[in-house]
């Protein structure tokens, strides 16, 4: 098994799309795909770990959408940065991975409408593609400069994360990237499965 450490060649900055403070002692970046099961499950991890861990940790997405496999995965990414111009991204990601099978454009339409955005508006820039190239740059840079080859894609502190994506593992590898040692986690699996279980009470996960 090979221990190469792949580091993030594009540094986060005020251009991406961050949720949770900066000064976050852990930084988890994702190249995700609306369209990807896969990361739609992952999506529902990160929105537990992110609950368990709230400022200790800053979320970071980036698109990979890939059309020649998820063929509404570009349009997808479209309305989120539509929703982002209007300060929604994040109301638009949740909608996007809670009805992954549902992306024509009248469904993100509906989306749209029901975040509460300027319809007309979102309207006239998804007709008008104003969002695309900004997403075919994402994919380029992803590509060539991350060689990114699917999605998700994960990095922990700008360090690629190749390990599973259920709950326990993803903490785990959270924990082992805090240089401050700053977050604490159950020490034994029942009280991680009565956290979670709290998590889902209140989240309806």
């Amino acid at each position: 098994m090979s221990s190469e450490i792949v580091r993030l060649k594009n540094a986060v900055s005020n251009q991406d799309h961050a949720t949770g403070p900066s000064t976050a002692v852990v930084t988890l970046l994702e190249y995700g795909n609306f369209e990807c099961i896969h990361c739609g499950q992952t999506n529902s991890v990160i929105k537990q770990i992110r609950k368990l861990l709230s400022n200790d940790l800053r979320f970071v997405f980036r698109h990979f959408a890939t059309v020649q496999t998820h063929p509404h995965s570009v349009r997808a990414a479209e309305a989120a940065e539509a929703a982002g111009a209007q300060e929604k991204f994040w109301e638009m990601h949740d909608e996007l991975f809670a009805h992954q099978r549902a992306l024509t454009d009248r469904d993100l339409l509906g989306y749209a409408k029901r975040i509460g955005l300027d319809v007309d508006r979102f309207s006239r820039e998804m007709s008008e593609n104003v969002f695309l190239p900004q997403v075919e740059t994402g994919y380029r840079q992803s590509l060539f400069d991350e060689h990114i080859t699917g999605t998700p894609t994960l990095y922990l502190n700008d360090i690629r994360y190749t390990g599973a994506t259920h709950l326990q593992a993803l903490l785990e590898a959270i924990k082992q990237s805090d240089p401050q040692d700053r977050i604490r986690l159950p020490t034994k699996g029942s009280l991680l499965r009565k956290a979670v279980s709290k998590l889902r009470q209140g989240t309806g996960v």
